[in-house]
């Protein structure tokens, strides 16, 4: 198990190589995707003829970067030249996208990563794992019995089992962060606009952001740097390089808000309240003022992202809805199709929600510079604890246990990363947000609470004895 960061030391010292990496990336992908459901498409010996290029031009004294030559992998609802994009779907056209890169995959390889293959997601990115289709089921490394989370599925599963140590995903209402807690590595959701989202297969436009899970903060930061900024093919994005600045030795002078979940009705893991308090503690003990709080319209915003994005999902698959019903998954169908219910006005009242909140929540970012809560109440749950008693997605079950749609909404960053173990010994999460263009603040904070924990370092023990 390595981070980015670790990789670049090594290859730059000559400790190892590219075509080393990959060749390791290859062989624990031929041990292990059988059993976790990591790719859907594998870009084997693209990946060693760039590996070998890598190599070539370090020798050569061309160093572009920390990504130079290391292995990364990509959701496959984000378009590379390498192979289709299927968006794990029967219904998307597989010529979507075919041999052209999504600018952040384009700024990926610019950079010298090497992409290793096309990651498990759920169908458009949206709804649960489906065993009835012809795709892999993406499985929780941790323990395969249970799920790694949507709809960043794969590429959280496969940092987690060590295959690559970094990866691209796309998240709407959590798709970043809630595999990333499942899973127990780091995921970044960055401010809406900062990176580009053309390239990747729409399901919220308004919603929609692209972003990296790695381990740590640290390699976070990295990829971030690679691929934001502003790109013609997508209004939304706005102009400026990000940089994620020097570490922070402290956070001294830092105020940060606590937000707890006493006001949801959910029926927490046991462990969650104790874990969440002790990382509140490690924040204390590197200098920070900390404050409780309470999350401005948490219930209406949070739900004015679900009202957005099924609606917004309808305008793109209204057609193939009615036509290609049955091919579909049942749960993002389901999901889908509740963008019907949904009236012009219903949509209108949403984005007058969303706009109250992200003014509420400005001003609450004037007295305060990061908040944290936990990113779900649950561990990684059991596949058929996932669907209703009809196969569609129980919204009032797990995902009414996720802290993670709120954000969506209001556009601000969110940085979710590894802070301890539920009572069945599986990975919790702490979410830390900030303003808008705040992205560099709360990923320095997750760097200084990596170094006084070891959570991110902590690694699963790949039981490959699956049970259906």
């Amino acid at each position: 198990m390595y981070s980015i960061a670790d990789a670049a030391r090594a290859l730059r010292a000559g400790e190892t190589t590219s075509a080393a990496l990959i060749e390791s990336a290859i062989a624990l992908a031929d041990r292990h995707d059988a059993d976790l459901g990591v790719y859907l498409t594998r870009f084997d010996e693209a990946a060693r003829r760039q590996a070998r290029q890598a190599d070539d031009e370090r020798a050569r004294g061309l160093d572009r970067g920390i990504l130079h030559g290391i292995p990364i992998a990509v959701k496959d609802n984000i378009a590379a030249a390498d192979g289709p994009t299927t968006a794990q779907s029967l219904v998307h056209d597989r010529a979507w996208g075919m041999g052209l890169d999504a600018p952040v995959v384009a700024r990926m390889k610019a950079a010298g990563a090497i992409i290793t293959g096309k990651t498990t997601t759920m169908e458009f990115g949206c709804g649960v794992p489906d065993s009835g289709k012809p795709f892999p089921l993406p499985r929780n490394p941790w323990e395969p019995t249970r799920w790694a989370g949507g709809s960043s599925s794969g590429t959280a599963s496969g940092i987690a089992a060590g295959l690559f140590p970094a990866g691209l995903g796309s998240d709407t209402a959590g798709s970043i962060r809630m595999p990333a807690a499942f899973c127990g590595i780091t995921g970044l959701l960055p401010t809406f606009g900062r990176v580009p989202k053309s390239g990747c297969v729409p399901l919220g436009y308004s919603l929609d952001r692209v972003g990296p899970l790695a381990r740590t903060a640290a390699d976070c930061a990295a990829v971030l740097e690679v691929i934001a900024g502003a790109h013609p093919s997508d209004p939304d994005s706005v102009d400026g390089a990000f940089t994620s600045g020097p570490p922070m030795p402290d956070l001294v002078g830092l105020r940060v808000g606590v937000a707890r979940q006493e006001d949801l009705p959910l029926p927490a893991d046991p462990e969650l309240s104790g874990v969440f308090d002790r990382a509140i503690g490690v924040l204390v003990a590197c200098g920070a003022d900390v404050d409780e709080i309470a999350l401005p319209y948490r219930r209406e915003t949070t739900t004015a992202t679900f009202v957005t994005a099924v609606a917004e999902g309808l305008a793109y698959h209204r057609t193939d809805l009615r036509q290609r019903w049955d091919d579909y998954f049942v749960a993002a169908r389901g999901l889908l199709a509740k963008g019907a219910l949904i009236s012009g006005a219903d949509y209108v009242q949403a984005q007058r929600v969303r706009r109250v909140a992200q003014t509420a929540m400005s001003e609450l970012f004037d007295r305060i510079d990061v908040i944290v809560c936990p990113t779900a109440a649950i561990t990684a749950p059991r596949f058929d604890q996932l669907v209703d008693a009809a196969g569609h997605q129980d919204d009032a079950g797990v995902f009414g246990m996720l802290d993670t749609a709120y954000w969506n909404a209001l556009g601000t960053p969110v940085l979710a990363l590894p802070m301890g173990f539920g009572a069945d010994g599986l990975p919790l999460s702490l979410q830390i947000a900030g303003p808008a263009f705040g992205d560099a603040t709360i990923l320095r904070v997750g760097e200084v609470f990596q170094q006084h924990t070891d959570w991110h370092t902590q690694v699963p023990p790949i039981r490959t004895a699956v049970v259906a």
